[in-house]
């Protein structure tokens, strides 16, 4: 729960961030906004804003009233108030960024249901009681999974989170139908003598609270950044023309990456200038369907109707022009001569990425063959050996 820079040491004493909240770890690491107004002065007159954003366990985040007036800073450890009893979580903004992060998300500071108030600075005993909480969560995990797998409901249990006080625990799970726990819950009450509370979560909110690695190499961007989930439909890969497969276009969820809306809208403006893939082209030769696009190349392959295998490239341009024509009923003579002019060399040259040294430099050498040259010295000893012998018979 912490680190060298953090605002928890080793004791658990509160010590301020030393990053501005941006060292990675776990105790001030996920969905942070960077403070660019901290280094501003207010004008004159003017009250600093008495909103304060508090983040818990997973990225769960809260914005508070500090009524008490207290000098808070990033990575401070506050008690809050909640429901029934008081929660412990980490301060990760103030100021006027909050003001800002308020009015995005139509949260109103005056509103006593939704915003509730700061107590006071964590103490030792409020740390400790804390830290004691966050330990049994792991194990609570386990046993929660077994009940629910015991009493046959079809719900898996992602994460427990217990309040700062020690006096409740939130169960999240996530479930593909309506799942009747109340057995479960007096199961869990039996078991881990706390207040209960059970809260369903979606699939993508599930993947941002426990975090992972994507695809890309990267931390899941629902677990650091995102905040807002959109819906991700098929219509998005078609139009940037991936290929629907489900295990590639899936992410941790098991839903559609998000990822594929980042660069939609570059796709559908480029795609403006393009004609529809139903357009036919009409030639004295035949009727041309397209078969494929590149957006990035502005080229479009078309085919004969009848001659499938032989494709014929042209531009957007000028498959709008032709469009032009057929729509003043009027035919080119054919593809081909719009062809013409990209048709390009395959011939595909490979560079020496890893510089001028062989791959095999490394390698031991193999031995030479030596069989040869040890049957000429054979010969040769022969021979003089021969001749010796004649020497001394004669």
């Amino acid at each position: 729960m912490a680190c060298n820079s953090c605002s928890t040491g080793k004791d658990g004493q509160p010590k301020g961030c030393k990053n501005n909240g941006t060292c990675g770890t776990d105790s001030c690491n996920k969905l942070t906004v960077f403070d660019w107004l901290s280094n501003m002065s207010l004008p004159s007159g003017q009250e600093p804003f008495e909103g304060v954003e508090v983040r818990f366990k997973n990225g769960r985040k809260h914005y508070y009233k500090n009524t008490e007036n207290l000098t808070l800073s990033i990575g401070d450890i506050v008690a809050t108030q909640a429901k029934s009893g008081h929660d412990v979580g980490m301060v990760t903004l103030t100021g006027e960024l909050v003001r800002v992060q308020m009015k995005r998300k139509k949260i109103d500071i005056n509103d006593s249901e939704n915003v509730l108030k700061i107590y006071r600075k964590a103490t030792q005993k409020d740390i400790d009681v804390w830290s004691a909480s966050r330990d049994k969560e792991d194990p609570m995990k386990v046993k929660a999974r077994q009940f629910a797998i015991d009493l046959n409901l079809k719900m898996k249990i992602s994460d427990i989170e217990y309040q700062g006080d020690g006096s409740k625990a939130t169960f999240y799970y996530t479930a593909e139908e309506r799942v009747d726990f109340r057995e479960l819950i007096k199961v869990f009450a039996r078991e881990f003598r706390t207040r209960i509370e059970m809260r369903q979560v979606g699939f993508r909110q599930e993947a941002a609270r426990l975090g992972g690695i994507g695809s890309c190499g990267r931390e899941l961007c629902c677990s650091t950044w995102l905040t807002d989930f959109r819906s991700v439909s098929t219509s998005a890969a078609r139009y940037q023309q991936l290929s629907l497969n489900p295990l590639k276009l899936a992410g941790q969820c098991g839903k559609l990456k998000c990822c594929l809306n980042y660069e939609l809208d570059a796709y559908l403006d480029a795609l403006k200038a393009f004609p529809k893939n139903d357009t036919k082209l009409y030639t004295e030769k035949g009727t041309a369907v397209c078969q494929k696009t590149d957006i990035f190349k502005g080229l479009m392959w078309y085919a004969y109707e009848g001659e499938w295998m032989t494709w014929h490239v042209i531009s957007a341009e000028q498959a709008n022009e032709i469009i032009d024509k057929n729509k003043r009923k009027e035919k080119v003579a054919s593809l081909e001569e719009y062809a013409t002019e990209h048709i390009q060399d395959t011939k595909t040259e490979f560079e020496n990425v890893v510089g001028q040294d062989s791959l095999t430099r490394f390698d031991s050498p193999k031995p030479k063959r030596k069989r040869k040259n040890n049957r000429k010295k054979r010969n040769r000893n022969r021979n003089t050996n021969q001749r010796t012998n004649e020497k001394k018979n004669s």
